[in-house]
């Protein structure tokens, strides 16, 4: 087989997949929207974490800034707001297929604006810490938003708010959104794979290795540090923004800024894949995702354990994730040449 067929074969083969699969299995269509979005999760957050060595614990913010910012502007658009701000949480907004596209191209356009805007703006100031320093800041950053979001009554503070529901009259939600996420994944990994090819690429491969160096031989470091979130914080927040509609409702702590689970489970899956690859985090964002849910189907009450002890494995035997592991057991399938022994 030769080397221009191997990617035709897998790219052609992972579209099918993602065509076919959720027509395949209708009655997991919402379990596949959410596997494609692990994957968005853990793609990126790698651009900070694995390709230039900042463990960022704040991503989950733009998640949570584009699933509000969606569902705002399709309530602004159709209903009246100040009615809206007393019963947030009850009310339901049924759109026709027409004004509920529209409304939610241009809510996930203004968030991505306002997400962009805000990494750029977070990112100038706490990019400059590093270490232990810059990830503890983040985890500080993603908990005080979420509670902050908690105090608005324009978004339904504590209570939360109700995103439009998914009219009938376009069919599935899950099915709806499992292509929602699926061309979002392969938006972020063309777009990442274009992007580590460019001079973007090697500048953060640059601080990742000696941050010190490379600012000294005049790399504006700030500048690509930031760029490099306002990447994420793009990709993300049309994550949000499908999710927080899959969902149907919105809550500050458990499924708009929710830390302690997909906040963490971004750095998870990186880590498990391989970071700093290309392949990794969607490899252990697969592999994360259907052990979860097969853990949670057969160990329920014991999910969490199985998954911290799969965890602690594979960073122990592992360190280097699935693709690293890989890559050194079969190096010359990655294209590496291998002497051998006289």
């Amino acid at each position: 087989m030769s080397s221009n067929t191997k990617p035709v074969l897998l790219y052609g083969g992972i579209l099918l997949i993602g065509i076919f699969l959720p027509l395949a299995l209708p009655a997991f269509q919402t379990q596949i929207s959410v596997m494609w979005m692990m994957v968005t999760f853990a793609l990126t957050w790698d651009i900070l974490g694995g390709r230039m060595g900042y463990n960022s614990f704040g991503n989950i913010v733009f998640f949570g800034v584009g699933m509000y910012a969606a569902a705002s502007v399709q309530h602004e658009l159709y209903f009246d707001i100040g009615q809206f701000e007393v019963i947030s949480d009850q009310f339901n907004l049924q759109l026709t297929p027409d004004k509920y596209l529209f409304g939610l191209g241009l809510g996930m356009i203004i968030g991505a604006v306002i997400c962009v805007a805000l990494a750029w703006v977070l990112g100038s100031g706490i990019l400059r810490l590093r270490g232990h320093y810059f990830a503890i800041c983040t985890l500080g950053l993603g908990v005080a938003v979420g509670e902050l979001a908690g105090t608005i009554d324009y978004i339904g503070a504590g209570s939360g708010m109700a995103a439009p529901v998914f009219p009938s009259a376009m069919g599935s939600a899950g099915l709806f959104y499992s292509y929602f996420f699926f061309i979002l994944v392969v938006a972020s990994f063309f777009s990442l794979k274009w992007l580590y090819s460019t001079r973007f690429g090697l500048a953060i491969n640059a601080i990742r290795d000696d941050e010190d160096k490379a600012e000294a031989m005049g790399l504006h470091t700030t500048r690509y540090k930031t760029l490099a979130w306002c990447v994420s914080a793009f990709f993300l927040s049309f994550a949000g923004a499908g999710f927080g509609h899959l969902n149907g409702f919105i809550d500050p702590l458990d499924v708009a800024f929710p830390g302690a689970t997909f906040g963490v489970w971004m750095v998870l899956m990186a880590i498990l894949g391989g970071k700093g690859t290309l392949w990794g985090p969607v490899v252990g964002a697969l592999a994360f995702h259907i052990t979860q849910e097969f853990f949670w189907s057969t160990l329920l009450g014991w999910q969490r354990v199985a998954l911290g002890l799969m965890i602690v494995i594979v960073v122990v035997f592992f360190p280097l994730g699935i693709m690293g592991w890989a890559r050194e057991k079969w190096p010359e399938r990655f294209g590496h040449t291998v002497e051998e022994k006289s």
